[in-house]
């Protein structure tokens, strides 16, 4: 750069210096690089002077590796990368000796700024994914996402290859949601990694992934992936509506978009779905709902949410339908002993004893002689004890966790038993509402029945059946005006929809699954052809039966 442009160059950068913060001019969006305020730091001509403006950006760091060398031994070149995001091997073996290799005319062509440096550079660099950026906010955008960028000198445009490499989990069978039949893979914590699981499933151009950022300091990668040709435009709408608002320091998880992003942040039940399978993201983009996808974590989002959606599973989908219908309904009825049996068990031995057969008042009666609580009380306690228990295992190394967890409950049953403190009645009651809560499907749902069951349990101990029912209708009341996005909760129970019925409750064959989902505004309501009924051989119509060859 001619010298008379340096001073009034630095002279603009030096009262950066220092500066933590800056004036918000998005209009509330948040800015789109992380501080310090990059849009103040240009791109020059001048090599050595791009170069110091990157060591004030990054401070010296020590991983931002700097290095200067000549193409063809002739055009002046540097190139920038972070050591553990970029792969070293690729940029020194393939990038940089064949820069160094170039043949002089093509070096010359550099240096005399002969041609554009994108034209040259497409038939010097043997790279797949190359972009030209003129911003030093691009710059660094894709320095700390572990691309290389090459500067130049002379020329206000940098290039930026695709050098991406960091270590990683490899797909392994997800943890929270196994099969006994289905697929065994499961997302990790690479978004393109993720991104390619689904495409091996939608082999579709309508399968859309749009990418954003979030996050002023982790600006962290987030997904969304949608079938075009079936969601709805309002949903999508909504959706980047609520991403655009975020405005917060960095995004580590998926449970962090998850609570700027839900209809109702004072509800304790989830109305965003999250899951580490593939199959079943397919299955809802199918459907005609939206897939959040963030870096850095294993779980994707789905959205709209409904209730029922939680007491499903994928497995149900892998088996004969009569199965299914089976565990569905078994699902519901688990659902209401995880919920009410402790109550139901206090309402009944406090308040409504003439509901019990005499022989089993007696027995009961006599278990409970000489217990020091109350039964509301005594329950309190043993489930208190129970969800310790539970969390102690959860937090243990797994090698010993589960042993220490089941043994822990055996003795100290036992020994609370045998010490007068609680009923052998209520710690068969306790424990079969333990057993009910790990069937459910889905753990997010299942913390939620575990509040709501000390609700229930004090409600009980005050009123009765009565305050059972008042706890119940206060839930229904609540589920009824949830929304997801807003698709009404409770759908298709609330409001009706007679057509999705085939699966709610139970599942309905394949073949008779002809439409989408009503409630979720997908632009084609028919996911197959009609008469996919099977029929034996010679049972079609006009053909004869009996007969072969």
């Amino acid at each position: 750069m001619p010298r008379p442009f340096r001073r009034p160059l630095r002279a603009a950068l030096r009262p950066l210096k220092g500066r933590a913060t800056q004036k918000d001019t998005s209009g509330g969006q948040g800015q789109k690089y992380p501080y310090p305020p990059l849009e103040h730091y240009v791109l020059t001509p001048d090599l050595k002077l791009n170069l110091q403006q990157l060591e004030e950006i990054f401070h010296r760091s020590g991983d931002v590796v700097k290095r200067d060398f000549c193409i063809g031994g002739r055009a002046r070149a540097a190139i920038v990368y972070i050591d553990g995001l970029a792969d070293k091997t690729l940029i020194e073996d393939t990038l940089l000796r064949t820069l160094q290799h170039v043949p002089s005319e093509l070096a010359q062509a550099l240096v005399d700024r002969s041609a554009p440096l994108d034209r040259l550079l497409e038939i010097i660099v043997p790279m797949a994914d190359v972009d030209f950026v003129e911003k030093m906010a691009d710059v660094v955008n894709h320095v700390l996402n572990g691309d290389a960028v090459l500067l130049f000198e002379g020329y206000r445009q940098a290039m930026a290859t695709s050098t991406r490499s960091w270590e990683q989990r490899s797909i392994s069978e997800p943890l929270t949601e196994g099969v006994v039949r289905g697929p065994r893979e499961g997302f990790v914590e690479n978004l393109r990694t993720n991104t390619a699981l689904i495409r091996r499933r939608l082999k579709t151009p309508d399968l859309v992934v749009d990418n954003l950022l979030v996050g002023r300091y982790s600006q962290t990668n987030v997904s969304l992936v949608y079938l075009k040709s079936l969601v709805g435009p309002g949903l999508l709408e909504e959706i980047r509506r609520r991403l655009d608002r975020i405005d917060v320091d960095g995004i580590l998880e998926s449970a962090y978009i998850e609570e700027f992003i839900e209809d109702n942040p004072f509800s304790p039940f989830p109305q965003i779905d999250h899951t580490e399978r593939p199959d079943k993201v397919a299955a809802a983009l199918l459907e005609g709902r939206v897939a959040l996808l963030i870096d850095n974590t294993p779980f994707v989002l789905l959205v709209p949410t409904l209730f029922v959606q939680f007491l499903q599973a994928s497995e149900d989908y892998y088996e004969r339908y009569w199965l299914a219908s089976f565990l569905r309904v078994l699902r519901f009825v688990i659902l209401n002993i995880a919920l009410l049996l402790p109550s139901a068990y206090v309402a009944v031995s406090t308040y409504h004893q003439e509901m019990l057969p005499t022989n089993l008042v007696v027995r009961l009666a006599a278990q409970r002689e000489g217990i020091p609580f109350p039964a509301v009380v005594e329950a309190l306690l043993l489930e208190l004890v129970f969800e310790i228990l539970r969390e102690a295992g959860v937090r243990l190394p797994r090698v010993v966790g589960q042993a220490v967890s089941i043994v822990g409950a055996l003795v100290i049953g036992e020994a609370a038993v045998s010490a007068g403190l609680f009923s052998p009645a209520m710690v068969i009651v306790v424990a079969l509402t333990g057993i009910s809560s790990f069937a459910l499907p889905k753990f997010s749902m299942a913390i939620t029945i575990r509040l709501l069951r000390f609700i229930m349990l004090i409600l009980a101990g005050v009123l009765g059946f009565y305050g059972i029912m008042l706890g119940l209708l206060a839930v229904l009341v609540h589920l009824n005006t949830l929304r997801s996005f807003g698709v009404p909760y409770l759908a298709p129970v609330a409001p009706y929809h007679r057509r999705d019925y085939k699966d709610v409750f139970v599942r309905a064959p394949r073949w008779d699954q002809e439409l989408r989902p009503t409630q979720l505004g997908h632009r084609d309501p028919r996911r197959q052809a009609e008469g996919l009924q099977p029929v034996p051989p010679g049972a079609d119509k006009g053909e004869k039966s009996g007969g072969g060859r």
